[in-house]
């Protein structure tokens, strides 16, 4: 992504989908049914983020270091996960939106595995938005990575250290071949990162709402784009620089 002159269009949104298990709580509901409801939730927003011609959605829907969570909740967030794939990939094919999965695919079953690189080869040719689902995903992991792969590189005579710089380290990242997200969005009332896209949210404008994921619907999303309209974007420049960057478009 240029940083020469802003876009006030978010080329790309990144989301954590936060909530889901306080919103059943309030409703008397097992977590379960929150997780239920917020596939349509994120089904909404992949629809709404589409129509309004965003080019790259990411959403947080698995974190590594969710395992640590109850072993029925977890197995249930597979078998939810495994049938939801299943039931919209097609769809999303038939939509030309481009599915990729980010993050450490080997930690699931094979089952899954399988469901995932097969949704990722269906919708490999198309040039709609393009959808990435990090899972079993963390952002220090991903930099640990991307470190290991530039020193093998190193060590094997094909860089030299003067060679490492920032282009050379974001494309060893999972979304390197992206622009970088313009705006992230979490829900639920919390405000941190929770070690999500470490490396590419440097620049990024940071939306927190206290709605629940499964209440996100697509006024929550207009929102949220409106908020970024409304900031001004200088990635180090002073606000005139821009302004005149602006003038002389």
């Amino acid at each position: 992504m240029s940083r020469d002159q802003p876009d006030k269009t978010p080329q790309h949104i990144a989301v954590i989908m936060d909530g889901n298990g306080r919103w059943a709580q309030k409703r008397g509901l097992g977590r379960s049914a929150g997780h239920q409801a917020g596939v349509k939730a994120t089904r909404q927003l992949v629809e709404g983020c589409a129509r309004r011609e965003i080019k790259v959605l990411t959403v947080f829907a698995f974190s590594s270091e969710n395992w640590k969570r109850p072993e029925q909740e977890v197995s249930f967030l597979m078998e939810l996960f495994r049938g939801t794939l299943r039931g919209e990939v097609d769809k999303l094919h038939e939509n030309n939106i481009r599915v990729r999965f980010i993050g450490d695919l080997s930690g699931f079953r094979s089952g899954l595995q399988k469901d995932m690189l097969a949704a990722d080869r269906k919708t490999s040719g198309n040039t709609g938005m393009r959808l990435n689902i990090a899972v079993n995903y963390g952002g220090r992991w991903e930099l640990t990575q991307a470190m290991a792969r530039i020193a093998a590189q190193i060590e094997g005579g094909q860089l030299q250290a003067a060679d490492v710089n920032d282009e050379l380290v974001a494309r060893h990242t999972s979304i390197g071949d992206d622009p970088e997200p313009d705006l992230f969005i979490r829900t639920g009332g919390e405000q941190r990162l929770s070690n999500y896209l470490l490396w590419h949210l440097a620049y990024t404008e940071l939306f927190f709402t206290d709605t629940l994921w499964p209440d996100f619907g697509v006024d929550e999303l207009d929102r949220a784009i409106g908020f970024f309209n409304g900031r001004e974007r200088r990635f180090g420049q002073t606000g005139e620089q821009i302004r005149d960057l602006e003038n002389n478009a």
